[in-house]
């Protein structure tokens, strides 16, 4: 498991913060949302990312690349 690379002060974010987090375009973000990659969650019409969910997604692409990556 790695360090968290978020504030552990904060335990949503919004998409473009996220974006930031991952170093990832909002494209690939909306992406891996809709592959069920990264979970989010909803207030109001603020679609936000919970802080744990960025953690998960990153233990998931460590372990991808451990066992190889994903085709």
């Amino acid at each position: 498991m790695t360090a968290p690379a978020v504030a552990p002060d904060k335990a949503l974010y919004r998409i473009t913060e996220a974006m930031r987090l991952l170093s990832l375009s909002r494209t690939v973000i909306y992406e891996q949302i809709r592959a069920g990659r990264l979970h989010t969650v909803r207030q109001g019409r603020t679609r936000l990312v919970p802080a744990a969910a960025i953690t998960a997604y990153v233990d998931l692409l460590e372990l991808e690349a451990m066992k190889g990556g994903t085709r």
